[in-house]
């Protein structure tokens, strides 16, 4: 497979904004724990279409995760990671092979609503501050494999179940950053037997993980000098734009 050719019709011009993007998401996912699947759909949807945009994610983001688990390592909490992927694993790869199974118009539909909702729900889950054990942890990550398997963007489930289960700061982030690796390949997994990992979700991975390896290290040097709240709120209005736009897109299609 020449992943090159994955570039085919696509100009120097938009590679560069699909690179400036990824940076960028990188970095906010390294301060906030959440940002590449909210921020990515809303470029490459465009150019691409909506169909390639979660299999690009997943593999994208073992790149992602890998750097912010890097940079925050001493911080993971091993054995809340290992019971969300335990049950999360079964749900996260019946939600991928649903995906597998969307039209264009449908996948547009899905990641649309997901990147819309999960702001509002953002927002709920952090006023309500609620505390959950290991048993409501794994529970909570049943429902949020079948999310994140069929889905971009559902990123703010994790965090969720993760503070509400007693992780706060770095080690929320680093801890996601394990889950999501694992996810990720699961994933990838599924897929690759669907056969929907092609040359262009190949190149557009490879061009997003590799430009933003840097991010989490960048993060991590500007952790204390960038208000968290103002790059939310930015990132809020982002998502929630791109994700009416999509679905208005889907419908008319």
């Amino acid at each position: 497979m020449n992943i090159i050719s994955g570039f085919a019709d696509i100009s120097l011009v938009q590679l560069l904004l699909v690179a400036c993007v990824a940076l960028f998401a990188a970095v906010v996912g390294g301060l906030a724990g959440y940002g590449t699947g909210a921020l990515m759909p809303l470029v490459l949807v465009p150019l691409i279409g909506a169909e390639p945009v979660v299999p690009i994610i997943a593999i994208s983001s073992i790149f992602t995760n890998l750097s912010r688990f890097a940079a925050f390592l001493r911080y993971a909490d091993r054995r809340r990671a290992l019971i969300v992927i335990s049950a999360a694993a079964l749900t996260t790869a019946l939600g991928a092979y649903g995906y597998t199974r969307l039209t264009n118009a449908g996948a547009a539909l899905v990641i649309g609503a997901m990147l819309i909702s999960s702001v509002p729900l953002r927002r709920l889950l952090k006023r309500r501050d609620i505390k959950i054990g290991d048993t409501g942890l794994a529970v909570g990550a049943v429902g949020y494999g079948a999310v994140v398997g069929g889905t971009s963007g559902s990123g703010v489930i994790l965090l969720s179940l993760l503070m509400a289960a007693g992780l706060e700061g770095a080690a929320v982030i680093a801890t996601d950053a394990v889950i999501s690796v694992v996810t990720s390949i699961i994933k990838i997994s599924v897929f690759g037997l669907a056969g929907v990992v092609t040359a262009q979700v190949l190149a557009f991975a490879f061009l997003i993980g590799t430009v933003a390896l840097p991010g989490a290290f960048f993060a991590r040097a500007f952790v204390e000098r960038m208000p968290v709240h103002i790059h939310t709120a930015i990132l809020d209005v982002a998502v929630i734009a791109g994700g009416a736009v999509m679905i208005l897109a889907a419908v008319r299609h």
